[in-house]
């Protein structure tokens, strides 16, 4: 008897260590992703190199209830890698993961409700995943819930509050809301209108890579709004987003070649 119990306890530590390593590794690929998501902008890259080589993995781990893995897997049915294309298998993935309390699942499910991809597109169930993604700090459901809040969409509108969560997710380092946070105080939307304060959160979102933070910071520089004028600094950020190909910028930076030192007639987009 003695004998079986050492083995039985065996058995239960290997399984113990068995799901940690799953764990892991999933933790892992989820950074990779990131990581990815975080220099370009979208993580289509990560997905149709790992799921085709990481399918099998990520269904049985899904299956077993790892909240990782059903995001991952459905990642790879809402975007067809690896597996045939299935947004309602996206969703049914996506929900278990969220109803396990997994932010960026509930932040995707909000997305797929909102846009009606693979479920009936339903403004006011996309809201209420968003929030509770907002609710535990996830960035990214915190700039969409700002954008409900704007358009007033599953929402009443309420530009103070799209304000108030733009800030919450660009405190965070999120360039998109930093740069939209950015043109609210530059608009005065939501908020006084503040060019200093303009010109700070543009250019946290133009140091992280944003192109259109980049091109608009330019403009700041190039009219001396908000800060004081220098054309230099101007080309500088016009090159570095016309270098990614954002064409605002490729037009500005060739208006201020033509024009030497940009005068009113070369004003676009300020």
């Amino acid at each position: 008897m003695k004998q079986f119990l050492a083995i039985l306890c065996v058995f239960v530590i290997n399984g113990i260590a068995s799901a940690d390593d799953t764990e892991t590794r999933l933790k892992a690929m989820e950074a990779e992703r990131d990581s990815i998501f975080k220099h370009k902008g979208s993580s289509e890259t990560y997905y149709s190199e790992s799921c085709p080589k990481e399918l099998a993995f990520w269904q049985q781990a899904a299956e077993q209830g790892q909240a990782i893995a059903q995001v991952l897997l459905a990642g790879c049915y809402s975007r067809g890698k690896g597996i045939a294309k299935d947004e309602a298998q996206a969703v049914a993935w996506y929900r278990k993961a969220a109803e396990q309390g997994y932010a960026r699942a509930q932040s995707n499910l909000g997305f797929m409700y909102e846009y009606g991809k693979g479920i009936t597109k339903d403004e006011t169930q996309a809201v209420t995943w968003y929030r509770k993604a907002a609710e535990q700090g996830f960035a990214n459901a915190q700039d969409n819930l700002a954008g409900m809040y704007f358009y007033g969409k599953g929402i009443a509108k309420d530009e103070a509050q799209a304000v108030i969560w733009l800030r919450k997710a660009a405190e965070q380092g999120d360039a998109k809301s930093q740069f939209n946070l950015g043109v609210m105080y530059f608009l005065g939307v939501g908020t006084a209108k503040d060019e200093a304060q303009a010109v700070i959160w543009l250019r946290k979102a133009a140091e992280q890579g944003y192109a259109e933070a980049q091109d608009n910071l330019g403009v700041m520089y190039r009219d001396g709004t908000g800060i004081t004028k220098d054309e230099t600094q101007a080309v500088a950020w016009f090159r570095k987003a016309a270098e990614q190909g954002f064409a605002k910028a490729q037009y500005n930076l060739g208006t201020m070649y033509e024009y030497g030192n940009c005068q009113s007639s070369c004003r676009l987009d300020g």
